[in-house]
């Protein structure tokens, strides 16, 4: 996202061992298993098309050679963390579905990833025979990653903005992984404009009331996250070299 802090595990980018390809395959046949399973909860009992296709398409859209931290990694991650919260969501299939499409189409030099992503949405689960009020909930959620900012009582957007955000509550290792992968991203932007960018992003975090607005991500994730971007901004502002 162009806001640079979706949240993302990352895997290393510059070896691709069999125990890669092996965890890989794994993630994705977990993958289109869950995206199964959302989808036809999603239909509550109505009749569609094949779930694997859309599955298939989506998979693809993930493994685009210019993501770095936007994978299927990061897009397992954020299920895992919306597991954790399911028991917060109104409708977790709604916010299940808005995690698979809430990067699905992604430039890291653009502006409108987000939107675009919403628009497929729209135009793939329509098709797939989800129910218009669910699709458009979906929509709505995918276009709130834009800000991370749900208003009070969302809790579905609370859920899926306290997933996609997870990572910055993350171990040292996670976090640092992280963020030289989001460098990588942006690999086209010179040191000193990243630095600049990173750090207004950075500074716009912490000036946030909270990160997390679900009680276990306020729990569990918030201090962490703050100490996280606090430190990071620091090295950002003080040796000049960046996050990689």
């Amino acid at each position: 996202m162009t806001d640079h802090h979706s949240p993302h595990p990352p895997h290393g980018s510059d070896s691709s061992d069999s125990s890669d390809s092996s965890d890989s395959s794994d993630t994705e046949a977990g993958l289109r298993d869950r995206w199964h399973d959302t989808l036809v909860a999603a239909r509550a009992g109505a009749e569609g098309p094949d779930p694997l296709p859309y599955a298939e398409n989506l998979l693809a859209r993930w493994a685009e050679p210019q993501r770095r931290y936007h994978t299927t990694a990061h897009l397992s991650w954020v299920l895992d963390r919306i597991d954790t919260l399911a028991g917060h969501a109104d409708d977790v299939h709604a916010v299940r579905l808005a995690a698979w499409f809430h990067d699905a189409v992604y430039r890291p030099d653009r502006s409108e990833n987000e939107e675009r992503s919403a628009a497929l949405a729209k135009r793939a689960l329509a098709e797939a025979g989800v129910p218009e009020a669910v699709t458009e909930e979906v929509a709505r959620l995918v276009r709130l990653t834009v800000t991370h900012d749900p208003a009070d009582g969302d809790r579905n957007g609370e859920v899926l903005c306290d997933a996609d955000l997870a990572i910055l509550g993350g171990g040292p290792q996670e976090y640092a992984a992280y963020a030289a992968q989001v460098r990588e991203e942006y690999g086209f932007v010179p040191d000193e404009a990243f630095r600049a960018g990173r750090a207004a992003v950075l500074r716009q975090l912490l000036d946030l009331p909270r990160l997390f607005r679900t009680p276990y991500g306020a729990a569990e994730w918030e201090a962490r996250a703050r100490h996280n971007l606090a430190t990071e901004l620091e090295l950002l502002t003080s040796s000049g070299t960046g996050t990689g």
